[in-house]
Formats: C-alpha cells, structure tokens, sequence
C-alpha cells in the first residue's frame, strides 16, 4: 500500500496535519543549511514548542474524539468579484475561505494561502471537503502578483491551485525554508522563494512582507514532520497601512504577538484563526481558539481583526458555527466592539 493510498484511508490531511510518525530519523528533503536557534540541523522548532504528541494521542483526538456534527454543504451568504486593484490609502481585504485571503493594497493583488480544490489532501478521493464553494471563483480572480504561503499542511498549501496561479498570472511566491522544493515539485515554473524568520522581503509598489514567529510546525507526509518551517507574515503596505496574517499558530506565552507588535506594528489589520481548536487538549500546541485569538488581537495592538480558519474543511471536532460563536462571547468579555473582529464568511469583504 502507498504512503498517499494510507493517509487517505486513515483521514488524509488531519492525518497529515497530525505529523504521525513524522519524528522518524532520515535526512530533511527540504532544506540544507546550518543550524541556528530555530533549526537543529534536521528539524525545525519554536523556544517555545512543547514535545511533539505521539501517534497514540494523535489517534485519540483525531479519530477517536466526540465531534459535533457538521453539515454536507454550508454555502456562504456572500460571493465577491473583487476590483482589478486598489490604490492610494485603501486597503481591502476579501475572505475566499479557510485561510485564503486576497489583500489589495498600493496596486497589488496578495493572495494568502490559496486553496481553491475540493479537498485540503494528498489525494483527491479523501481527506476533509470543502463544505463551502470559494468566496471568489477562480475565474473573477484580478491579476495576482504575490502569493504568501504561510507552512505546508495541506489545508494551507495546495499545489493544484499553485500550478494553475502560476499558468496564469506567474506570481512571485514567498514562503519560508523548504517549502519552495514542495512548490516547484508540482509548479516547476513557479517562481518561489523561500525565506527565514526575520527575513524582509520587497514584494514591489513599495510594499514589503517579513517572516515572523509563529508557534506551529508542519508535515506533508508520514516523515517529514518540522522538516520545512512554518511562518506568519507582517506586511507593510505603506500609506495603506500594516496587516498580519498569522496562518496557523499556537498562543503559548504570546510573546510572538508582542515581538510582532513591536518590530512591525502597528497595524491596521490583522487576519487570524479562530478555528479548528477542539479537543483543546490537544490542538492548544498548534492553534488559537477565539478567546485566545482575542487576547492575540490585544496583544498586537491592532485596529481590527479578521477571524479565518473556520466553517469551510472539517478538521477537528467543534461545529462549523463554533468558532464564530465563541469569538462573539470573548469579545463581549473583553468589551471589544464586534466590529473591531469580524468572523469574515468566504465571499466576504472587509475594506477600509
């Protein structure tokens, strides 16, 4: 049995995103480079990271667990064709679903994260489905210059849609170290880059993107786990103001929101998961849920906040309408206005 056939079997990407037997011995397929305080010479890590969970435990809370049920379909009230660009001080920003973002500011076109296939997998006959078409058909996509790619689980970085942005707009495609490799396995045209924490990167228009800290790991398959590093991006987009987006990250200490806000705040807007948290036993190491989002929001002292990660691919075990939910009641705990943090649904624009 091939290693793709078994991971579809047993769950395809949470199966993935769970890492099982990814802390197998071998070479890193990925990246070649010295160790520093973030790489041991095989693997990367966070400071902060806590021991890898074992392949019993990821069983138990990704298979096992008690799970709220979710509906075949949940389609979106909102369906966007976003403006061939935005100029000047504007600055908007439409959810497309899960973590795909299409961010428009000083005449250029960033997408975050795309996925525009059905499934977030390794195959195409298993693994989560999307329960919600995409908030933008690929087809009233304007121009996209840049793509930011936060980490390599596949709800996050899906070649397929990869292939077909570089077919047609050949957009510059900044990620962090190793993941370039598993772009151009699939997009060998594609014109990737890959970059280390810390790293600045200009994107064109005078707009600029640096690889930040973020407390997650990442695996494609059954042996690479930590074997290509994750990121969350601060984009500076001049009189447009600054955005966060944090793809995938755990909350620890929070101390990778204050460093944030202090080397590239502040912001105007930051983009963060509120969702895929339950059991929280196990998930805490990897993802906000949306009181520690809000008190993430807080720490990057931000003027608003758009929620992602939630309501499109079952990945864990809370219901499609939790995390919205949820955040509703940590923002009235904390007493931010609900506009400050909105749950976008794909098709939904946020513009200032």
């Amino acid at each position: 049995m091939t290693r793709r056939r078994l991971l579809a079997l047993l769950g395809a990407a949470p199966l993935a995103a769970a890492g099982w037997f990814g802390w197998a011995r071998g070479r890193n397929p990925y990246y070649d480079g010295p160790p520093s305080d973030h790489f041991d010479g095989l693997r990367f890590f966070h400071p902060e990271q806590p021991p890898d969970k074992s392949p019993i435990q990821a069983f138990r809370a990704l298979r096992l667990a008690e799970k709220a049920p979710w509906p075949e379909n949940w389609p979106s009230p909102f369906a966007d064709r976003p403006p061939p660009e935005v100029t000047g001080p504007g600055l908007r920003v439409v959810s497309i679903g899960h973590a795909t973002h299409l961010i428009q500011a000083a005449g250029l076109n960033i997408l975050t994260d795309p996925v525009w296939s059905e499934r977030c997998s390794p195959v195409s006959f298993a693994g989560p489905k999307r329960v919600c078409p995409p908030g933008v058909a690929f087809e009233d996509l304007p121009r996209i210059d840049v793509v930011l790619l936060s980490h390599n689980h596949y709800d996050h970085l899906d070649t397929a849609t990869l292939a077909r942005l570089v077919a047609r707009d050949d957009p510059r495609i900044v990620t962090a170290l190793g993941n370039d490799v598993i772009v151009r396995a699939d997009a060998p045209r594609a014109r990737v880059e890959a970059h280390d924490w810390g790293d600045r990167v200009e994107l064109g228009h005078g707009v600029t993107a640096s690889l930040v800290t973020a407390c997650h790991w990442s695996a494609r398959g059954v042996t690479d786990r930590r074997k290509a590093l994750w990121t969350a991006f601060a984009i500076d987009a001049g009189e447009a103001g600054r955005v966060y987006f944090a793809g995938d990250t755990g909350f620890f200490s929070g101390a990778h929101f204050r460093k944030a806000a202090a080397e590239h705040g502040p912001f105007r807007l930051a983009i963060l998961p509120i969702g895929a948290y339950e059991p929280r036993w196990f998930m805490k190491d990897q993802h906000l849920n949306p009181a520690e989002a809000v008190e993430a929001f807080r720490l990057l002292g931000a003027e608003h906040a758009i929620g992602c990660h939630w309501g499109v691919f079952r990945l864990t075990a809370e219901a499609i309408d939790a995390p919205a939910a949820e955040l509703a009641t940590a923002l009235r705990a904390r007493g931010v206005p609900p506009e400050r943090f909105r749950a976008l649904r794909p098709g939904e624009a946020w513009e200032a």
